[in-house]
Order: C-alpha cells, then sequence, then structure tokens
C-alpha cells in the first residue's frame, strides 16, 4: 500500500486497501488517468489513457491542475495575472518528491497523521519558465482510508509581481459524464438538506460569497453514478478543509467528460505574489466508495474524527451539558441560573452553560460585543464566584462567547470605530445590530486572545461555545494596501485561525464548541480547532431529523450538537413529546436547552432515564460507525444506528413522525453487523430476544409504533456470549 512510482513510464499510483488513483506524465503535464476501486499491480495500468483522440489537444485532456488561455476552455484550477497584465501560464513538471507520512500546511487546518507508516504524500512540481511561477501539487493517501488529500503550494520564483486570480485546491477530470451531483443546502434554522441532481452539459456550481462557508450551501459535494444509493453504487465525494467562502463546481463538456474543482471562491478575490512569495490553498479531502453514500461518510467519519479533530476531546466521552438560552434568554441573575444548575445536578447532568447575555450591558442583542467583563448587575460575584458554586454541585462550567464581533453600542467601538471590517467612506452594514472585527489587524488579533484569556485563566471554564452570528460585508482592511484589498476575506480567515491555534493550544483542557448562528460555519476547518459544532438553532426534534442526517452525511456524529428544548418548540412551536426530543438528541452530542425547574415530577423521572441510557451508549454514539438505514428526505420514518469497531455491540434509533391509519407492518433492516454472530436484543421496554447478524440484516426487525403521532424507540444490540 502507498505510492508507486514508475519513473519510466512516468506514472505515479497512489494505493489505500481499497483504492487507486493514477496520475500519467504526458508531454510535461500530469494527466489524470484513474480513480476508483483498487487496481493490483503495475500490468494493469497499461492502456488507461485508451479513448483519448490522437493528438488530442488541452481541451480534450484530463489534467490534474488545469490552465486556461491556451487551448483548455473549460475552468481552470488557477489563474494568475503577470506584470503585464497577461493572464496566459503553461505549467510544465519538474520532478516529484515522496514525504512519509502528512505534511502539516503553514497558518491552515489539515488532516495529520499520528505516524510515518499510517500515510504517504507525493509532491509533484510544476513549472511556468515564462513567469518564473512554480506550482506543487500535494497528495496524501491513507493506508486504511479510501481518501486522496490535496493541496497546493503557488510560489513566485519569477522577479516581477504575479496577482493569483485563482487558486483551487483540487481539480479532477473524469473521462465520463455519467454522474449526478449531491450537496447539502438550506439556511438559518434548516441547515443540511440533502440535494441530488443529474449533471447536464455546463456548469454546475455551488458556493458561499459569505466570508463564511455558510448556511446556505456546506463545503462539500459528491460525484455520484445515477444507481449510486445509501448501501451501493460509486461515489466521489470532495470535502473543503476552510472555513470562508469557497466554490465547487461540477463541469460537463460536449465531449461527455466532467471536470470537477473545489477550492477558494474565486469572485473578489486576488492574491499578491511578490518574487519569492508562496500562497498555500486549503485541503481538498476527497473520498471514494464503491458501496454507496453510507461507506463515503464512514471514511469521512473516521478521518475527521480521528484525525482531524485534536487534543484531549478528540477520544472523550463528550459531557452532557445543559444550556440556559432557551431558558432565559437573556433574563437571568444568579439565583436563577443556580436554580437550573441545582436541577441538573440532581438529574446526573455534567455541564453547566452560560450563554448569552453575561457581559457588558447585554440586555438584549444589540449591544455590549466586544466588551467581555462580566455584569455585576446580573452577577454579583462575577463568573469566577458562579462556576465555583457550580463547580460545588459537581457540575463542569461553560461559557458563551462571540469574539469576532462589535456592537457599535460598546465600549471597544467607542474607542476603537476602526477595528471593524469597512471601506472608508461607505456605510457600515449591521446584522443583528453588530459589525465584524478585522481579524487581519494583528492589534484586534491581540485585543481579543489577551481578553479571552483573562477570563479563561481566571475562571475555571471547562467548556467553551464559540459563536459567530452574521455574514462578512464591506470586506476591506485599512491595514492592507489598494493592490491588496482583494486578500482580506481570506486574511480573515487566517486570522481566525491564528487566533484558535493560539488559544486552543494554551488551554488544552477546555471544550470548544463552534457555532455560527447554528450551522453557519459547520465545516472541516473549525473541527481541527473544535471537535464539535452546535449544528443548528432549530432544536424542533422533527426538524432535526432532516438536520442531523443531511449533516452525517460528511461530519462524524462525534461533530453533532444535540439538544431537548422546551415545547412549544421556540423556532416552528410543535408539541412533540420528551421521549421523542430525547431520542433525536441522543443521536449525537446529547444536552438540554430549556428550563429544567418547570418539569413535573414525571418529566423529572424521564430525564433521569434519558441521561442514564445516554451514558451507557454514549461512546457507541459518538464513536461508533454510523448507519443511516431510513431516510427522513424519502418518507414518515427515520431510522439510524451505531456499531461498534468490533461490531459486537450497536444501538438501533428509529422515528415516526405522523400516525396513520391502518398502517402497513414496517420492518427495519439492520446493518453493519457481523453476520456469523448472534445478538441480544433489547428493546425501550427491557425485553430481550436472542437474533442472528443475518437475521437483522436480511429480515430485518418489525418495529411496533403506539397509533399516536412523533413515536420513537430504540433497541440495544449485544453479541452473544
Amino acid at each position: 500500500m502507498g505510492i508507486f512510482v514508475n519513473e519510466a513510464q512516468g506514472r505515479f499510483h497512489l494505493q489505500s486497501k481499497r483504492m487507486s488513483y493514477v496520475i500519467q506524465i504526458a508531454d510535461g503535464l500530469p494527466l489524470h488517468v484513474y480513480w476508483g476501486k483498487k487496481l493490483r499491480s503495475e500490468s494493469n495500468l497499461q492502456g488507461l489513457m485508451i479513448g483519448m483522440p490522437e493528438g488530442a489537444g488541452l481541451d480534450r485532456l484530463p489534467q490534474e491542475y488545469p490552465q486556461y488561455g491556451s487551448g483548455d476552455f473549460r475552468n481552470p484550477a488557477y489563474q494568475v495575472q503577470l506584470a503585464d497584465g497577461t493572464r496566459i501560464t503553461e505549467l510544465r513538471y519538474i520532478t516529484y518528491r515522496l514525504l512519509p507520512g502528512k505534511p502539516a500546511l503553514e497558518g491552515l487546518p489539515a488532516v495529520y497523521a499520528e505516524t510515518d507508516d499510517e500515510a504517504q504524500t507525493l509532491e509533484l512540481e510544476l513549472s511556468d519558465a515564462y513567469s518564473g511561477l512554480k506550482a506543487v501539487l500535494r497528495y496524501t493517501v491513507y493506508e486504511e482510508l479510501d481518501a486522496v488529500v490535496r493541496s497546493t503550494v503557488l510560489v513566485n520564483e519569477g522577479g516581477r509581481v504575479l496577482q493569483l486570480k485563482r487558486a483551487f485546491s483540487a481539480s479532477v477530470d473524469f473521462q465520463s459524464g455519467d454522474y449526478e451531483l449531491i450537496y447539502l443546502s438550506g439556511a438559518w434554522a434548516r441547515e443540511g438538506v440533502i440535494n441530488r441532481r443529474p449533471l447536464r452539459q455546463g456548469g454546475t456550481k455551488i458556493d458561499s460569497k459569505r466570508g463564511v462557508s455558510s448556511h446556505q450551501l456546506n463545503p462539500f459535494a459528491a460525484l455520484v453514478r445515477p444507481d449510486a444509493t445509501e448501501t451501493s453504487g460509486e461515489v466521489f465525494g470532495f470535502s473543503l478543509v476552510y472555513s470562508g467562502g469557497f466554490e465547487a463546481e461540477a463541469e460537463l463538456d460536449a465531449f461527455g467528460s466532467t471536470r470537477f474543482g473545489i477550492g477558494l471562491n474565486s469572485f473578489d478575490f486576488s492574491w499578491q505574489l511578490n518574487p519569492g512569495d508562496a500562497f498555500q490553498t486549503p485541503e481538498a479531502v476527497m473520498v471514494f466508495s464503491s458501496e454507496g453514500l453510507g461507506e463515503m461518510s464512514r471514511t469521512y467519519h473516521r478521518l475527521y474524527r480521528t484525525r482531524l479533530c485534536r487534543g484531549k476531546y478528540r477520544d472523550a466521552e463528550r459531557p452532557i451539558l445543559v444550556n440556559n438560552w432557551e431558558a432565559t434568554y437573556f433574563n437571568f441573575d444568579t439565583e436563577k441560573l443556580m436554580a437550573i444548575a441545582n436541577e441538573a445536578s440532581r438529574l446526573g447532568i455534567e455541564l453547566f452553560v452560560l450563554d448569552d447575555g453575561w457581559f457588558g450591558k447585554r440586555d438584549s442583542d444589540n449591544c455590549s460585543l466586544g466588551d467581555w467583563v462580566e455584569d455585576r448587575r446580573k452577577l454579583p460575584g462575577g463568573l469566577a464566584d458562579l462556576a465555583g458554586r457550580i463547580k460545588e454541585l459537581g457540575l463542569k462550567f461553560g461559557l458563551w462567547v462571540e469574539p469576532e464581533m462589535v456592537s457599535p453600542d460598546s465600549d471597544l467601538y467607542r474607542e476603537h470605530p476602526d477595528w471593524c471590517l469597512h471601506v472608508p467612506g461607505r456605510r457600515r452594514t449591521e446584522a443583528r445590530w453588530q459589525l465584524v472585527l478585522d481579524l487581519t489587524r494583528k492589534e484586534v488579533r491581540e485585543y481579543i486572545v489577551s481578553t479571552l484569556s483573562g477570563i479563561f485563566s481566571t475562571v475555571p471554564v471547562s467548556y467553551v461555545k464559540w459563536d459567530m452570528n452574521r455574514n462578512l460585508t464591506e470586506i476591506g482592511s485599512a491595514e492592507l494596501p489598494p493592490e491588496r484589498q482583494g486578500e482580506t476575506a481570506h486574511r480573515y480567515v487566517l486570522g481566525l485561525y491564528e487566533m484558535l491555534d493560539r488559544l486552543t493550544a494554551s488551554f488544552p483542557d477546555i471544550l470548544f464548541e463552534s457555532c455560527s448562528s447554528g450551522g453557519g460555519r459547520f465545516d472541516p476547518g473549525m473541527l481541527y480547532y473544535m471537535p464539535q459544532t452546535w449544528t443548528s438553532d432549530n432544536t424542533d426534534a422533527v426538524e432535526r431529523l432532516k438536520i442531523q442526517y443531511g449533516t452525517s452525511l460528511v461530519y462524524p456524529v462525534s461533530a453533532i450538537g444535540a439538544h431537548v428544548s422546551a415545547v412549544p418548540n421556540h423556532q416552528v412551536g410543535r408539541m412533540t413529546p420528551l421521549e421523542f426530543r430525547g431520542d433525536v438528541a441522543m443521536s449525537g452530542n446529547f444536552g438540554y436547552e430549556l428550563d429544567l425547574t418547570r418539569f413535573t415530577d414525571e418529566e423529572r423521572e424521564a430525564v433521569k432515564r434519558q441521561v442514564n441510557e445516554y451514558k451507557q451508549v454514549r461512546r457507541l454514539v459518538q464513536q461508533g460507525e454510523l448507519y443511516r438505514l431510513k431516510s427522513p428526505f424519502e418518507g414518515n420514518e427515520t431510522a439510524w444506528m451505531f456499531v461498534s469497531a468490533d461490531r459486537r455491540e450497536a444501538v438501533v434509533y428509529y422515528f415516526r413522525v405522523m400516525a396513520e391509519p391502518n398502517p402497513a407492518r414496517s420492518i427495519l433492516r439492520l446493518a453493519g453487523l457481523e453476520p456469523g454472530l448472534d445478538y441480544v436484543v433489547q428493546g425501550k421496554d427491557g425485553l430481550e430476544t436472542c437474533l442472528g447478524g443475518d437475521r437483522l440484516m436480511q429480515a430485518g426487525l418489525p418495529l411496533e409504533f403506539k397509533q399516536s403521532d412523533y413515536e420513537s424507540g430504540f433497541f440495544k444490540l449485544k453479541a452473544a456470549d
């Protein structure tokens, strides 16, 4: 396994346990000739380019990093403007290097290898003799994962200034057009919607111009064969490890070939490369599956959970929390918070999170962002006193912050009105009565890091919810010269990453959770620093079935925050049973977001059971293999299950939204089990039966629903001794 080089043929064969990716150098160009199921040997690679017309121009060649302007009329992977204003470059192959393991990327999050023998990296060096532009195409293949990780470094080795106008992380030319595109769309409170549509001649693009990865379109897409399902068929996934504006496009040409590219959004982007300067693109994680979408997802989950997330909490069980936001909003004091915390302690909850409203004069969301000093009107003893009292109850203490923003009505803004992103002489667009701080500026980053460090050093904080509640507008920086204003959006993201690097390194015992009005920045870049994300501000259990199902297409369950909230639900007004809400939330990182003191005795007992049940299965839910069984996008029922690595344990959750008159019998076929093992199957009622793995996967389990709306349940499975 690894990377095999045939220098005589100019061929590079990247191979994992079940996948091959083949590059051929021809006429100085790196050509893409194969990506798919594993090819055994060198002899199998002969003739892979057959079918390409003799003397074909660049427009017909399947390239690894294509250019524009010299015969290829499809979308390029990069574009550079030279000092004379022309935009023509021709990168040609110079040499290659093989590296053990997985190199880090300067200033950017990236997947990693814990040992050099679990991955291998190929670097292809290309150069344009006229301009002095050099490109280094980097490919990493993991032995145990069917993934190719790609990024590109562009270097100015000439004597004159170059302007990057486009810099993709990866481009792949498929010699077929028989694909459909799958991607995730949405908006605030309805993230993770799965879209699937066939490719037609021309381009199909998803992107974000919002400065963040966005609620609207996630930086992920997959090309799939028309017959691909959850459990079968070829799937090619592309996921960008980046938290800013992105672009991904599938282009079907007149000859039935498909070009797919992904990287930074080229709209409103430029980057000045002075002689000697280098530009590193974010990395694209490309996953192949011959067993449908489910196996693609599990590959992403394993890679992101264990080789993207880092630190103390990567492999640790995440705590069950209660967040006070929907319980109190801004209207709280120490006594109210302690009442909720006392109840949480009695119910077995492990973490209390103080959300927005604890600082400045924050009685509503129209002021005080940037003034990170506790409000002594609400908290007379301050944060340290509150956290200490909560700790005495046996609970950990968590805190909400929104450090990237500033309120015009704040001491910080009055002192530094130039610290926000803005264009001189233009109005400053407010959203939620707030502006975005200019993270390209060192003094702004220093203020945020030092202020937060002061809090985290003096208050026993175990968890931080890092929010970001608006998109970027007036994207300009007073610190950048005119010719570099097009760099502002990317420099903002780099500044964010620098701050997160420093804070997570300084406070390794804090569990950081990312949030951006819910899932507005749910992307792999943030997972590198924060191993979980608040998935959506929509806590309605029915809506969450779709949101969590769709999000799981690429992101591990260990990253998916899911809470039980009050009814009527605050987002949609729906009334759902506590049991149903609990089962949905237990399918992620479990918690509560309501006023625990308002429970009846019966509800308290139900919550105790939920908390106890989740503690028994949370390692399996958070670290197990996810198998999606029934899709909420396709019907009235939803089901999924989590299976241990050795396939000896599993937990199954199933849901029916609406009752039906005289319903058909519902059968649930399980997945991921060992066919030759017998399993003790325990239902929610505690009754047990012993059934074979083959029976459970092929004949399935009958589901029993009461004649009412919003029914749910679960099974626990354990291999019989």
